[in-house]
């Protein structure tokens, strides 16, 4: 079998992308129904780079991947504009602005939602968000205000914050087979410790994408969610054509229409659907290409991570698909640490938010992937070392409040030996 594997160098140069007409943002308005076109790029690609890596591509990527990476990596950072489709409203002009570099942030939305006394439990009655739960406060393209919180003294809403999540290595867990998924669910729905994991089944909300080589699914399909901060998300093209549609206004093949705004306006300075369906793939081809940056041996830390049971939702590996289109990803123990269900994390983190089957009070285990490329932790950054967000892991009712209590009781030794192994993933 096959084990995960890391390059050892360092220094991203992008491939230019303007040789690559299928990856421009200004290419054919109209949808494609013909499989989309994996790009070769013109200039050579850069060789592997030296030092500490991170936001680069799979070690054993064949020298097309490499090339589709790099021109998806451009694409990624490219900042959009009116001309391009922009709007009418919109929080960021890139994937880059919440993903810099693969890593977590520093772009973040923020999300509204009303809610009873309590403040974590959503109202039934949610007529004061009538543009949902999302704040857009930029807008453009003839649009003349955006969507922002209400301000009402006799409404109690609750606004937070969530952070862009890290990208790097996440091709590793688009390719984790179901089944898994499944196993672990079931393997904790047996346990006695109160550590529950639930997956997200929710409802595919793209149009199918003429490239079936990852996925299958069409508009209405249940699957299983892994992606996003309540695994919303089950497929990677999926990821990306929802941040371009949500994020920035941008329309593509698979989310074709604006989301609705107070001007009620349905289209931008771009007519008819902004981006192509191999823009859209690109770039969800250059997330499922970036590697998981090289970890340290740390043997004892390893072993005090499952003695305190981090290791029973930041499972360590779980098996890929066979036939994962990438072979470098398939059929492999995939170390993502991440079991990819859904957890009561307790009042004191509850967003009032829900998505799919996914409550105000849970959140999808984070994979541990490039931790010491970040500088805050938790989903709204309110952590600012890893010591300080596992603490958090243990408010009332949070399934980890055990596991934190192992970790509080831990010698001083054995807890910064802990957090060094966790700092090093």
């Amino acid at each position: 079998m096959k084990t995960g594997s890391w390059l050892l160098g360092s220094a991203l140069v992008v491939a230019a992308c303007a040789a690559l007409p299928a990856c421009t943002s200004d290419a054919s308005t109209s949808g494609e129904s013909a499989p989309p076109v994996v790009p070769v790029a013109s200039a050579p690609v850069p060789a592997a780079p030296t030092g500490d890596p991170f936001d680069v591509p799979l070690e054993h990527a064949t020298d097309a991947e490499r090339a589709t990476f790099f021109a998806g990596d451009a694409l990624f950072e490219l900042p959009l504009r009116d001309a391009d489709g922009l709007g009418p409203l919109y929080t960021r002009t890139s994937c880059g602005a919440c993903h810099a570099t693969g890593i977590r942030g520093p772009g973040s939305v923020q999300k509204m939602v009303v809610v009873l006394a309590d403040g974590v439990t959503a109202s039934e009655d949610q007529s004061a968000l009538p543009f949902g739960h999302t704040v857009h406060p930029l807008f453009t393209a003839g649009a003349r205000s955006g969507v922002v919180p209400p301000i009402d003294a006799s409404l109690n809403v609750k606004v937070s914050t969530r952070v862009g999540p890290s990208i790097l290595g996440r091709g590793y867990v688009e390719a984790i087979l179901d089944s898994e998924i499944e196993r672990v669910a079931s393997e904790q729905a047996r346990r006695t410790d109160g550590i529950h994991g639930r997956i997200n089944h929710v409802v595919y909300a793209s149009e199918a994408n003429p490239d079936t080589r990852f996925h299958t699914h069409r508009k209405g399909d249940v699957v299983i969610g892994r992606f996003g901060l309540k695994a919303r998300v089950a497929t990677l093209d999926d990821f990306t054509a929802d941040a371009l549609q949500g994020d920035m206004g941008i329309t593509s093949p698979l989310r074709p229409n604006e989301f609705a705004n107070p001007d009620g306006l349905t289209d931008d300075l771009r007519p008819g659907v902004d981006v192509t369906i191999e823009s859209v793939n690109v770039r969800s081809n250059y997330v499922r290409l970036t590697e998981i940056p090289r970890r340290a041996n740390v043997t004892n830390g390893a072993a005090l991570f499952a003695q305190v049971q981090c290791n029973a939702c930041h499972v360590p590996a779980m098996k890929t698909r066979p036939d994962y289109p990438i072979a470098a990803l398939a059929g492999i123990f995939a170390p993502v640490y991440t079991d990819l269900l859904l957890h009561d994390m307790g009042t004191e983190l509850a967003d009032g938010i829900s998505d799919g089957e996914a409550t105000s009070r849970d959140w999808r285990t984070p994979p541990l992937i490039g931790l010491r490329f970040v500088k805050t932790f938790l989903h709204d950054s309110r952590a600012a070392t890893i010591e300080q967000a596992i603490l958090m892991h243990g408010g009332p009712g949070s399934e980890a409040a055990a596991s934190t209590a192992l970790f509080v009781a831990l010698p001083a030794g054995q807890k910064t030996t802990l957090l060094d192994f966790v700092g090093s993933l």
